[in-house]
């Protein structure tokens, strides 16, 4: 990894079961995102996309880009034109930072749909840990 980077982009379909099975995976049960008229009643012409799914997709863009031997260390998002189903959204990714003797990077992230940009963001990965898996935080499933 070096400065200046530029990840390969991903297309991602946006369909109506990647929709609500983010938002069911969540345990995020708003109605906006597995029923269209309730999310028409509240003004959104569908369902969209929820914020944890994007999270997970925006990680899951970095780590297949950069490989097994890094890990998530933080992921800062922020959303913007909602994921409606039948569009495509478009994850790029450059690299702002890097620490070779580290293995640490930044990397700056823009997801964009039909509509405008999704999200953007940074991704801060590290290397993978050699003492084993990351322990489950305590009450998680």
């Amino acid at each position: 990894m070096k400065a200046g980077e530029e990840l390969p982009p991903l297309e991602i379909a946006v369909t109506r079961t990647l929709i609500v099975a983010g938002a069911v995976a969540s345990r995020d049960y708003q109605d906006v995102h597995h029923d269209a008229e309730a999310a028409r009643e509240k003004g959104s012409p569908d369902i969209f996309m929820n914020i944890l799914t994007t999270n997970g997709l925006v990680g899951r863009y970095v780590t297949d880009s950069l490989g097994p031997e890094v890990r998530l260390r933080a992921v800062r998002i922020r959303l913007g034109a909602p994921n409606y189903p039948g569009d495509t959204m478009v994850l790029r990714g450059t690299v702002t930072e890097a620490d070779e003797a580290a293995g640490t990077a930044e990397v700056r992230v823009v997801g964009t749909n039909g509509i405008g940009h999704h999200v953007t963001g940074t991704v801060r990965v590290g290397p993978a840990a050699s003492d084993g898996p990351v322990a489950a935080r305590e009450g998680s499933v």
